[in-house]
């Protein structure tokens, strides 16, 4: 089973658009004996707003990212999630509570109002996707065979309402 955007929001706050999503991350049993063991695992939070064309394909108007890394620490006995974008570290002395921190996306600004023509219409697309060139070198090959290493979630779309 893949992780799963289970709500996605793209609202205006003043003159930006923020998003807001929960996310419902599923770990394998090798995705989660290979934490166990200190493997650093690493997720993209991909937003895209796209304009419809009706002759053409649709025009991706911003493109943004989150990327989260989640490590276990044997000897602390904590988890570990880093936001690789700001730089941000913080330690969970459970994995339900590290998962916590990942799995709420609130007021992550994507684009500004101005950034769109009131005239077009617009749709909004989230999708988390699990890193797996980011594996040590010996679990690459393995996790693009076995399903098991298959985390990434499917686009989530919507209309953006103006």
């Amino acid at each position: 089973m893949a992780t799963e955007v289970t709500q996605a929001e793209l609202s205006l706050q003043g003159d930006h658009y923020v998003l807001s999503a929960d996310i419902d991350y599923h770990f394998s049993d090798k995705a989660k004996e290979a934490l166990q063991n200190g493997v650093p695992l690493f997720w993209d939070i991909q937003v895209k707003i796209q304009q419809g064309r009706k002759l053409l394909w649709d025009k991706t108007i911003t493109q943004k990212a989150l990327r989260y890394r989640i490590q276990y620490h044997a000897l602390l006995n904590m988890y570990r999630v880093s936001d690789e974008m700001v730089g941000t570290d913080y330690n969970f002395s459970t994995f339900s509570a590290a998962l916590g921190l990942m799995s709420a996306i609130h007021d992550f600004r994507v684009m500004d109002k101005a950034d769109l023509d009131s005239e077009q219409s617009y749709v909004c697309m989230v999708k988390v996707n699990f890193d797996r060139a980011a594996l040590p070198l010996p679990l690459r090959p393995i996790a693009h065979i076995d399903p098991q290493w298959y985390l990434s979630s499917d686009w989530t779309i919507w209309p953006l309402k103006k």
